[in-house]
């Protein structure tokens, strides 16, 4: 068996489409060709051939996952989770998720860090359903309240603020038991919610 040919992709320049005997066979990064030293001529083992096909997928993985932490900042367990539905197989996740913490691309602090202020800038939301947020996102206890403790994150100020806008509208208009009762379901105590009410 030999590589009879290297084919930029055109969907995706950034691969080339390796052709083992005249038929595609399988397909790398641009770096990987010379890291490789894939060329076309070159003479293949089974073996050989099936290390290269093993690689491909690695790299198409990595890419995917790469992209994925790009759209937005992620937690360890949402690339697992997202590796998971790709149906990859666990040691190249393990190795993906090192590789992307290695690069910093993927750091359970720093998107903890960013989902609270995220959620302080554009939703207003109680300490408590922020927390569970972030367990949900698999993000630990030490790193939760360390980001809280040094975050910009008011839970009165949020509170007051979703009163003020759900007062303006119909449902809630002059029925504070009603307005009660929603905010007790997105995690305000009842105390506050009262002392808020009454402010």
């Amino acid at each position: 068996m030999k590589i009879t040919a290297l084919k930029a992709q055109v969907k995706n320049p950034e691969r080339v489409s390796v052709y083992v005997d005249e038929k595609y066979s399988f397909s790398v990064g641009v770096n990987q060709v010379l890291d490789l030293k894939l060329h076309s001529g070159l003479e293949l083992t089974e073996a050989r051939l099936a290390e290269l096909k093993r690689i491909s997928e690695f790299g198409k993985a990595y890419e995917r996952a790469l992209m994925y932490v790009m759209l937005r900042p992620r937690s360890r367990r949402e690339v697992q989770d997202y590796a998971r539905r790709k149906k990859w197989n666990p040691e190249d996740t393990q190795a993906i998720i090192e590789k992307l913490v290695l690069k910093r691309y993927l750091d359970d602090y720093s998107f903890a860090r960013s989902w609270v202020e995220s959620r302080a800038l554009n939703k207003k939301i109680s300490r408590r359903k922020l927390i569970m947020e972030l367990k949900q996102k698999g993000v630990t206890d030490d790193i939760i309240s360390d980001v809280l403790e040094n975050s910009n994150f008011d839970e009165s100020s949020s509170l007051q603020q979703l009163i003020e806008k759900k007062r303006k509208l119909a449902r809630y208009a002059g029925d504070d038991q009603k307005l009660m009762r929603y905010l007790a379901s997105q995690g305000f105590s009842f105390d506050d919610i009262k002392a808020a009410l009454n402010h």
